[in-house]
């Protein structure tokens, strides 16, 4: 997507070349280290925002402290930087889920343990959240990263049913019912704040038992 450099971006890049001189050029060779700092910096900004459409590839520039024309080097236009900003992100992500299983004593807790850990991600990452999930961009761009996420989570479920720990059924569908589950229950979270909200730990356990039809520990 085109970016017209409004005229707040234009005085803010007047004012910062102090700021990209003291950042100094990386050594050759660098340059996948300075893409690395542009995605960094393109997180934080969308953490902070929680809407691509108000992201600036200069404000990007000026938390990296480069140049504006430096992040064209390295991306087309916003839509790509936030394309590869989201898809570290999900990576990230998904390795973190498959961390939070360790430990868990059957396929059911580790399937409880991803959930919890989501919901407990989403809470410290708001804005990435609404950006990976509520965006416009999902409707401009087909975010294909965000599909290993449903597989394993579907693989999850599957090992439930494999394990006889959930009835069997198409663990497909079930795994699309949780996950549209849990992310309501996230998203309400992030859209409305103040409602009086139980602990999601107990919306999650009420999923897994409901939708999924495992019983856990303390369960009737």
């Amino acid at each position: 997507m085109d970016e017209t450099p409004s005229a707040q971006d234009e005085i803010s890049e007047e004012r910062s070349p102090a700021r990209r001189r003291a950042r100094g050029r990386n050594p050759r060779g660098q340059g996948e280290r300075l893409r690395d700092e542009i995605l960094s910096a393109t997180l934080r900004l969308l953490n902070d925002l929680g809407d691509d459409e108000a992201l600036s590839l200069r404000a990007v520039a000026r938390e990296v402290g480069i140049a504006a024309t430096s992040v064209y080097i390295h991306f087309e236009d916003r839509d790509a930087l936030v394309y590869a900003a989201l898809e570290r992100c999900h990576r990230d992500l998904v390795r973190d889920l498959d961390q939070a299983e360790t430990g868990a004593a059957d396929p059911a807790a580790r399937l409880r343990a991803r959930l919890l850990f989501l919901g407990s991600w989403v809470g410290r990452h708001s804005g990435l959240y609404k950006v990976l999930h509520e965006s416009t961009l999902n409707q401009r761009t087909h975010l294909a990263f965000k599909e290993d996420l449903t597989d394993r989570t579907t693989a999850a479920v599957q090992r439930c049913m494999d394990a006889g720990l959930a009835p069997a059924d198409d663990a497909a569908a079930v795994s699309l019912d949780l996950r549209a589950a849990v992310h309501g229950a996230v998203s309400m979270r992030v859209n409305e704040p103040d409602l009086p909200w139980p602990p999601l730990e107990d919306q999650i356990d009420r999923f897994l038992t409901k939708l999924v039809g495992v019983r856990l520990p303390g369960g009737s």
